[in-house]
């Protein structure tokens, strides 16, 4: 059987020099995924509570955080886990200023919804803020209106 003339041989492809790859380290099946992080000593400025082995670092940074988002005292307590009256004793402004900041962002939402044509935050702001009411109250008692024939 002859080959047709368009299939080169062997001898006119060209040739590759076969480089075979380095052989990978054995692997210890004790110590198996990615390496651990490494601790590192940083500096950290805060309040240092407690005492002997409980004392912690407490910065009024997370505190603020943790208040800006509406964790209550005794949730910020147990994240730092020291008790609530020490939380409440040396961050009290920090706490009341987060809780103030979130509640301002709530209201500013609220009044951008409410102007942007939202109906259901329009009613709602209406009936809280102004005082309005679906069902109209009765200032006196349910006597009929007088009757005037100067007409």
């Amino acid at each position: 059987m002859e080959l047709p003339n368009d299939i080169p041989t062997t001898e006119e492809l060209p040739q590759y020099e076969v480089v075979p790859l380095p052989p990978e380290p054995p692997v210890d099946p004790s110590k198996t995924g990615p390496k651990p992080k490494q601790l590192k000593a940083v500096e950290v400025y805060g309040y240092e509570l407690g005492r002997g082995l409980r004392k912690k670092i407490v910065t009024p940074e997370d505190v603020y955080k943790l208040a800006s988002i509406g964790c209550d005292d005794s949730e910020i307590a147990r994240w730092f886990d020291i008790p609530r009256q020490t939380l409440v004793d040396n961050f009290r402004e920090i706490l009341a200023k987060g809780r103030d900041d979130v509640k301002h962002a709530l209201r500013r939402a609220m009044i951008k919804n409410a102007l942007g044509g939202n109906a259901v935050m329009q009613i709602w702001l209406s009936k809280n803020w102004l005082g309005m009411s679906d069902n109209p109250t009765n200032t006196e008692a349910n006597a009929p209106l007088p009757w005037r024939d100067e007409d």
